[in-house]
């Protein structure tokens, strides 16, 4: 149920506020609603045929009438008297604001701040309006005198002049722009030639970038190769250098002692009873010892008469010139007096090969001398005067290893002149 006492408010149409209308509003006439419905302003028959154009994009105000019909109105519901009044009152007033919307620009209704301010714009505007007026009345009146003057001939003669003078600069203007059209047409055609010109060398461009990289990497590699050549080279050089000062004799053959042995290459040379030295390593070392004095006589270009030795490991052997036939430097038992005269007989051989490079060295060099005196098969203690067999048969180990003991240092002192005299030619060379 709807009170008939409520009051009806609508809000304003341009800030939106709700408004309270007068109650004189709730009844107006035929007469009065047709007033409220002339046109304000009189328009010009003339701005018909202008406006109509504007017509076709009208868009017609908003109606408040045209919300209450159909299915988008709405509906008061209560006893079928009020609803009819209320009914009545509404559609009066929406009518009423649907003229003053349709009369003016501005729609309806509108608070007394909104329509305050409407007021001032229209006040504005017509100033404006008069302002307009104003000047197109005294541009009209110029207008008009000028078309009085214009009936002068000299006045005429001179818009005719200034008409050719025109049409001369237009033909000139005309030609101008041919010529600015062939310049253009040109500086096209000069842009590609440029383009193509400049892809060309980009193009150029990479292909030196690339082949200059690849340049570039081949001299990295080639310098980083030279530095590598030249390190080397430096590390040869110290090498050669290291090995020209080296003795080849002394590096390959040491000559040395382990108690009452002698040794070369770490082999003893000789048999004890209290250290019974393994034959395997005995004939090693008689190997090296004749592996050695063959490379002292091919230094000094030597060669043995009688015998030739023939350095061939721990089955080293001599061979005996006139009689054909093969002395063993290796043995294979212990002492025994029955023992085999071959293994004797080489030993002095040796012993007499030595002598001859003894011989050889003194020619050379007069004060060369040995420490140990060696004649048939026997060496000789100097400061003793002892005498020690060489042979193993009615010899005893302890005389037959001292025996080879002074052998090795004879052979020592021998390598030590050798490779004096070889370092003595390196540095004359």
């Amino acid at each position: 149920m709807v009170d008939i006492k409520s009051n009806v408010s609508f809000a304003c149409q341009r800030c939106l506020q709700p408004l309270r209308l007068d109650p004189s509003f709730d009844h107006l006439g035929e007469h009065t609603l047709a007033e409220l419905s002339l046109p304000i302003q009189q328009q010009v028959v003339g701005d018909i045929e202008p406006q109509s154009g504007s017509l076709e994009n009208l868009v017609p105000p908003f109606r408040l009438t045209e919300s209450t019909n159909g299915t988008n109105g709405f509906m008061l519901v209560g006893d079928s008297g009020e609803t009819e009044s209320l009914s009545h009152h509404l559609r009066v007033r929406a009518t009423l604001f649907d003229i003053l919307s349709s009369s003016s620009a501005a729609d309806h209704p509108l608070c007394d701040e909104c329509t305050d301010s409407l007021l001032m714009l229209i006040d504005q505007q017509l100033r404006m309006t008069e302002g307009e007026w104003s000047d197109y009345n005294e541009f009209l009146k110029k207008l008009e005198a000028d078309q009085q003057n214009d009936s002068d001939t000299g006045e005429m003669e001179i818009l005719v002049k200034e008409l050719a003078d025109v049409k001369a600069e237009e033909e000139r203007m005309i030609q101008e722009l041919e010529a600015l059209r062939k310049e253009e047409a040109a500086t096209r055609n000069a842009i590609a030639e440029k383009e193509s010109e400049r892809e060309r060398l980009q193009n150029e461009e990479e292909r030196y970038w690339r082949e200059y990289s690849k340049h570039r990497r081949d001299l990295i590699l080639a310098e980083d190769e030279c530095r590598s050549l030249e390190c080397q080279l430096a590390y040869a050089a110290s090498q050669l250098e290291r090995l020209k000062k080296t003795n080849v004799f002394n590096a390959t053959f040491y000559i040395w002692h382990s108690g009452h042995f002698g040794t070369i290459n770490s082999f003893r040379l000789g048999r004890l009873p209290s250290a019974p030295v393994d034959w395997c390593e005995i004939n090693a070392a008689w190997g090296q010892t004749t592996l050695l004095l063959t490379a002292l006589a091919r230094k000094m270009n030597l060669t043995f008469q009688r015998f030739r030795l023939v350095p061939f490991g721990n089955h080293s052997y001599i061979e005996v010139l006139d009689q054909q036939k093969e002395l063993p430097l290796y043995g294979s038992g212990g002492f025994k007096f029955s023992w085999d005269t071959k293994f004797d007989a080489a030993m002095v051989a040796f012993l007499d090969c030595l002598q001859q490079f003894k011989e050889q060295v003194e020619k050379g060099d007069s004060g060369f001398c040995l420490p140990y005196k060696m004649d048939r098969g026997k060496i000789e203690d100097s400061a003793t005067g002892n005498s020690y067999s060489i042979k193993i048969q009615f010899n005893s180990e302890e005389q037959w290893t001292k025996a080879l003991k002074f052998l090795l240092t004879n052979l020592k002192w021998g390598l030590a002149w050798v490779s004096n005299q070889f370092t003595k030619d390196e540095a004359d060379q």
